[in-house]
């Protein structure tokens, strides 16, 4: 499916994007449901999310805009279609900004024109990989997946936060209500233990806090090599023992 989303969380707090609430899913018909085939961006890629991305493309994209390409599979399928839409001439005058090495060096070889990310910068569209998108309200859960060299969780967000609509485009599995799973949360390395119990004192036993490690076995400390982000961050993963009834809370 892809969705056009309002919101999109890196945290247990809602940050919203737009006042302009649209949303546009994708479920392929059972009848036509395929397997699964070997993509060049990941190793097991759902016809159905080729087709998503496809769908946000054609369905969000025009001419002169600025696009904010995010980061993971379905997004790396959505920038080669788009470089080939660029290059079949059905659209003209795009100009990407990335939200990671890795969707530049896809847009770069998908042949679409990149500049950086300022502020100045009006960024008309932005999508992007969702780790969880939750049936009604919207809201998306990224930061699930694991971080690749000169990924940076804060110019993702921020790409995010600044562009006038957003599509999330993701597998049909990831949609829905009733959640499970970790919701990440980015924090500062200083004091981080008493962020991570004021945290676990907001769930009252529903959650575990793990700080995030960059190797080794996972554990509420991070281990021997716990993950700092490009940016300077930890990531606490909070682990709730029971699905998740509302993300927007």
């Amino acid at each position: 499916m892809a969705t056009a989303c309002p919101s999109a969380s890196f945290s247990s707090a809602r940050i919203p994007f737009s006042s302009r609430r649209s949303a546009a899913i994708y479920r392929p018909c059972p009848s036509r449901r395929r397997r699964p085939s070997l993509m060049a961006c990941a190793a097991d890629t759902n016809l159905a999310v080729l087709e998503a991305a496809k769908h946000a493309v054609d369905r969000y994209v025009r001419n002169g805009m600025v696009i904010g390409l995010g980061s993971g599979c379905a997004s790396c399928l959505a920038i080669q279609y788009l470089g080939g839409r660029l290059r079949d001439g059905a659209l003209q005058d795009i100009v990407g900004i990335p939200m990671s090495v890795s969707s530049a060096t896809e847009a770069a070889k998908a042949g679409i024109p990149l500049e950086l990310c300022q502020e100045s910068l009006q960024i008309d569209f932005a999508f992007d990989d969702a780790d969880v998108i939750e049936e009604g309200s919207l809201t998306a859960v990224i930061g699930r997946r694991k971080l690749e060299g000169g990924d940076s969780i804060i110019q993702e967000k921020s790409i995010l936060k600044a562009a006038g609509r957003v599509a999330f485009i993701t597998d049909e599995k990831q949609y829905g209500r009733d959640r499970d799973g970790s919701i990440p949360v980015l924090i500062s390395p200083d004091n981080w233990m008493e962020t991570a119990e004021l945290i676990d004192d907001l769930f009252l036993g529903d959650a575990e806090v793990w700080r995030r490690p960059t190797s080794g076995h996972a554990g509420p400390m991070g281990g021997d090599f716990p993950l700092v982000t490009e940016d300077g961050h930890h990531i606490l993963d909070v682990i709730f023992t029971s699905p998740i009834h509302n993300l927007v809370v």
